[in-house]
């Protein structure tokens, strides 16, 4: 059993960060009960976030909808959202709505910018959260525009992991407390969190407030990538100086030509030479030269190379189920271990027996049938 079993955690379905959030809950053993407004037969195996939850489909603009999802956080650790600030609250489900029903309850809200603030009712994405936030600026090669690493760093960085520490945390305070509280989680601001250390090193004078021109922005010859004879790259990230050298030695470069390792002024001909040098021979050939040894180095995998790679098959870092190729639950227990509790179920498919288990009579989910609060 996970180390989160036992936990009831109501989420009202919303799209990225917010199920992203569910899904890491239900992979360390939380219950996880997903709440859509629409049922649907068709197959979700392909929607990785929904692995491990139970689905029920409400229509929250019903009142008996809201009744049944009321009923359902009276037993429940916390609920999730993340709805625009007061969209909750227009269905009838606003924190203070569901603290009065179970006082004990966390109520965990994702939104990019924050429930409060000029922006907080205005549409955005990842790429606008890390603009704001200044992550985005210092992404990209010198000279060149900002680029938008994925949607990984607000959206899952500074949204999902920071809602999801926050839920957990407010849950062991109410432990002892016996009060629940609002999480108010942005991703704008998780983001900004991120960026701690570079903070850190502005403040110390030692970042240069530009893109592409700092020791972990690509600006430096020992920490980047560089492309191989057969196309396909490699990266280096070889900052203490005895990782350093090493490289030097397995790539055969001159320890003397690039004994100014952090001259500012050296880095881009250094970075010129190793990029010829990394050019004489394919991926495979570097990596057996490199891999295993404390050069800090490694093949840059595709999505489809990275589940290959003998460490992450050894680690089972990646399964495949019901032929959907998808990472492996993390971190990792000693003694009560995270699974994948199962496959996404189809939308809607568990809410008989969601209802049935809070209390609801086959004659009370019929009626609510009947009414359309649920397909």
């Amino acid at each position: 059993m996970g180390p989160l079993h036992g936990l009831k955690i109501v989420e009202l379905e919303g799209l990225g960060p917010a199920p992203f959030c569910g899904m890491l809950l239900a992979d360390m053993g939380a219950e996880v009960i997903s709440i859509t407004r629409k049922s649907s037969a068709a197959e979700r195996a392909t929607k990785i976030s929904e692995r491990g939850k139970l689905s029920i489909a409400l229509n929250l603009k019903s009142a008996e909808g809201v009744a049944a999802v009321l009923k359902l956080i009276a037993s429940a650790d916390a609920l999730i959202e993340g709805f625009r600030p007061g969209v909750a609250e227009r269905l009838g489900l606003g924190p203070d709505v569901c603290l009065a029903r179970n006082p004990k309850l966390v109520y965990g809200r994702m939104t990019g910018w924050g429930q409060t603030g000029p922006l907080a009712h205005t549409a955005g994405h990842d790429i606008n959260y890390i603009a704001l936030s200044s992550a985005l600026n210092a992404i990209g090669r010198a000279g060149e525009k900002p680029v938008p690493p994925l949607n990984l760093v607000a959206d899952f960085g500074g949204g999902s992991l920071f809602l999801a520490l926050g839920v957990v945390s407010a849950i062991y305070e109410a432990s002892r407390s016996g009060k629940g509280q609002v999480i108010d989680a942005a991703m704008v601001e998780g983001a900004a969190l991120l960026m701690q250390m570079a903070y850190g090193f502005l403040a110390e004078g030692a970042w240069q407030d530009q893109r592409g021109v700092n020791g972990l922005d690509g600006g430096t010859h020992y920490y980047d990538t560089y492309e191989t004879a057969d196309g396909k790259y490699v990266a280096l990230g070889a900052i203490e100086p005895q990782f350093y050298q090493l490289f030097l030695e397995k790539a055969g470069l001159d320890k003397a030509v690039f004994s100014e390792q952090n001259d500012p002024r050296q880095w881009p001909i250094l970075k010129e030479q190793i990029a010829e040098v990394m050019r004489t021979k394919t991926r495979a050939e570097w990596c057996e030269i490199m891999e295993g040894s404390d050069a800090c180095f490694a093949p840059v995998l595709s999505m489809r190379e990275a589940p290959e790679h003998p460490h992450n098959k050894a680690r089972g870092s990646f399964v495949t189920l019901e032929n959907v190729l998808q990472p492996s639950p993390a971190p990792r227990f000693s003694r009560t271990p995270s699974k994948i509790q199962h496959t996404p179920h189809k939308a809607g498919s568990d809410t008989i027996k969601v209802l049935t288990d809070i209390g609801y009579s086959a004659s009370e989910i019929e009626q609510l049938q009947q009414q359309g609060v649920i397909s």
